[in-house]
């Protein structure tokens, strides 16, 4: 069992009725273990057999604890938000998937995020900053009240700049605009996105003419975490890759985002209805959290 040591909501997003949620957990051997980009996957409880796959935001080895950080997009993390400091998560497995490739670079490393992507982006921010690479970050949201880990970005990385859709926090303009004029100004080794499908397609449009090479993470696409469903099969280079096992980061030029994006949507009417029914049953206490 992995014990819940802290538990924070960072936002709500109260058009989609989706808060994002902050969980410490005990978990000593993946802390030890763990490294940026790399994942686990948690079941609720010993009967609910859904996986889900989290990508690990922070850890701790010396005190032996993960960070996880996730949205209510579907019945089971809906559940798993009405989980409490001292409650336990039954099931609990990593660290999963290939990690991210971190060397000492000549240029900027400049880390893109958008919307709950920031939370996985921390670690490889961090992991840059620790061995000596100037680290450029840029975080989007569509709003204030949607921004995350603004401070502890700004903790990991020489220049963080933030933007909002509407321009109610740091400066109005999407990820892309801030990119573009870095790549313009600076000699940069790598760019880094993580966030949804198609901020990261346009993050690659924006440095394609640049030609700096760019890394993308697929990891909203996974599912059971193992390669046994296909359920995160994607285009890349024109072969089939597995996100959890042959990624989670891939080429960015080299990722048919076209295509996994038409794959995301094909079970959206049905997440909706879980989430709609699950979302039901918690209110009225039919549903054990």
């Amino acid at each position: 069992m992995h014990k819940i040591l802290e538990k924070r909501q960072l936002s709500y997003d109260q058009e989609r009725d989706q808060g994002v949620y902050y969980f410490k957990v005990t978990a000593p051997e993946i802390a030890r273990n763990r490294k940026a980009g790399q994942f686990i996957i948690f079941q609720i409880d010993d009967n609910y057999g859904e996986r889900v796959p989290l990508t690990i935001a922070d850890a701790n080895a010396d005190e032996g604890w993960i960070a996880l950080v996730y949205q209510t997009v579907g019945a089971s993390t809906r559940k798993f938000s009405r989980f409490n400091v001292g409650d336990e998560v039954p099931v609990l497995v990593g660290p999963l998937g290939s990690p991210t490739h971190i060397e000492k670079m000549d240029g900027v490393v400049v880390c893109v995020g958008g919307g709950i992507g920031v939370a996985p982006l921390h670690p490889i921010v961090q992991a840059h900053h620790n061995i000596g690479n100037k680290v450029i970050a840029i975080i989007g949201a569509r709003s204030k009240n949607l921004v995350i880990f603004e401070d502890e970005m700004k903790a990991a990385s020489d220049e963080l700049i933030v933007v909002t859709d509407d321009g109610t926090y740091g400066r109005k303009a999407l990820v892309t605009e801030p990119l573009k004029e870095i790549c313009e100004r600076e000699k940069v080794a790598e760019v880094v996105s993580i966030g949804p499908a198609i901020m990261m397609k346009f993050c690659v449009d924006t440095v394609r003419p640049f030609g700096y090479p760019i890394t993308t993470s697929l990891n909203t696409i996974m599912i059971d975490g193992t390669g046994m469903c296909g359920c995160c099969r994607v285009s890349v280079g024109g072969e089939t890759k597995f996100v959890c096992v042959d990624g989670p980061e891939f080429d960015g030029y080299k990722v048919d985002f076209d295509n996994m994006m038409k794959r995301m949507g094909a079970f959206k009417d049905k997440e909706r209805e879980a989430d709609h029914k699950c979302r039901i049953g918690l209110d009225a206490g039919k549903v054990s959290a």
